[in-house]
Formats: C-alpha cells, sequence, structure tokens
C-alpha cells in the first residue's frame, strides 16, 4: 500500500475533493478501461492506494451494501455508516483463515445530511476521518504541503487547486490531464469525477 501510486483528498467547507496519480503501465493501455476513482453511490465516490484488483472487489462490495441499506431503510446510506460496514469487511478478513487482508488503503469522499466526509480505510479495517490527507508512496510529503496549505474555511474550488498543487509536487514526470484523476462531491449530493476536459481547465488556472 505505501509503494502505490500517491492519493489524496480534502474536506472544504462545502464538499470533498480527492485527487491521485493514474500511471499506466504500458503506453499501449487504454486509458479509459484504467480507473482508481469510482462512485460507489450518487453522493460518495472512492479512490485508493495499493492493489487495483482488490479495490474494484471492494468497491462492488460497498455498493452492495449501499443497495442492502436503501432496501431496508428505503433512504440513502450515511458515510459514516457505509464507512463503518465496508472497515468490517476489511477487518474479517485479517482474522479469515486462509485469507490473506486486502492490499489497499481507501480514501472516501462523501456528502450526506450531516455535511461532507472524508474517511481513510486501512488494510486492518481501521477507519479515520481527516480534514485533509494523503496515501500511498509520496504521503509523508504529501502530508506536509497540505497542513501548510490547508483552511478550514477551504471552498471547493479552492480545495481541488490545491489538490492539484499537492500532487504536482511530488510528481514523477509531467502531470496532465490524462495522468491524473478528480473526483467531487459537493453540497449537491452528487459525486462526480471530472473529464480530462475539465481537470485540464484546473491545470491551466495553475500553470
Amino acid at each position: 500500500v505505501a509503494k502505490g501510486e500517491t492519493s489524496l483528498g480534502i474536506k472544504a467547507k462545502n464538499g470533498v475533493v480527492i485527487a491521485t496519480e493514474k500511471k499506466l503501465s504500458s503506453p499501449l493501455m487504454d486509458e479509459s478501461s484504467y480507473a482508481k476513482t469510482q462512485i460507489l453511490c450518487d453522493h460518495i465516490g472512492a479512490v485508493y492506494s495499493g492493489l487495483g484488483p482488490d479495490f474494484r472487489l471492494l468497491a462492488q462490495k460497498s455498493r452492495k451494501l449501499v443497495q442492502n441499506y436503501f432496501v431496508k431503510y428505503f433512504e440513502p446510506v450515511g458515510v459514516p455508516t457505509l464507512c463503518r460496514e465496508t472497515s468490517e469487511l476489511l477487518q474479517e478478513k485479517t482474522q479469515a483463515g486462509g485469507y490473506r487482508p486486502f492490499g489497499v488503503s481507501v480514501l472516501v469522499a462523501g456528502y450526506d445530511e450531516s455535511g461532507p466526509h472524508l474517511t481513510q480505510i486501512d488494510p486492518s479495517g481501521a477507519y479515520y476521518n481527516w480534514k485533509a490527507t494523503a496515501i500511498g508512496k509520496n504521503a509523508k510529503n504529501a502530508k506536509i504541503f497540505l497542513e501548510k496549505r490547508y483552511k478550514p474555511d477551504m471552498e471547493i474550488e479552492d480545495a481541488i487547486q490545491t489538490a492539484l498543487m499537492t500532487l504536482k509536487e511530488g510528481f514523477e514526470g509531467e502531470m496532465n490531464n490524462t495522468n491524473i484523476e478528480v473526483g467531487v462531491v459537493r453540497e449537491n449530493r452528487k459525486f462526480q469525477v471530472l473529464t480530462p476536459a475539465q481537470i485540464k481547465e484546473y491545470l491551466d488556472e495553475l500553470n
């Protein structure tokens, strides 16, 4: 997990942004088939650092939890509830014989009735709420950068720019709109993955 590509999250006053490096193992790979940011339900999304197949399986299981909750209670799941139940899935794997733990750390971004949430879930099943954090190989430097830049009253647009600046700080090679991903959830409680064109606009502002 610590050797995975850097991912980070920032909780703003009016939303949450998550961003990640997305480096393809071969220039022949189709970029559209490799997505590190996943929508778990309308108001919640996630990004990871670690093993991609493990994350895809975990995202699938989380979506099932979302559906089961809605069927049972006829209302959207709260972000803390989904994080707790997902963390229990991870924790079970650390105790089950014949299974290995999930090789992935996850940042969950969501917006529910109680406001914006940014939660980190570790392979052990431990989970923490953050104002801003980073995971992956450059996490230590990214966190130092975030500590200097983070402001509690930050608006979502500022948070997006700060996320991009933080990624750029530790990026190997040239960062562009095809080798990073950005996910955003705002007060409208709709999680969206920004398109390459939208990311390019933010990068142009940065430069």
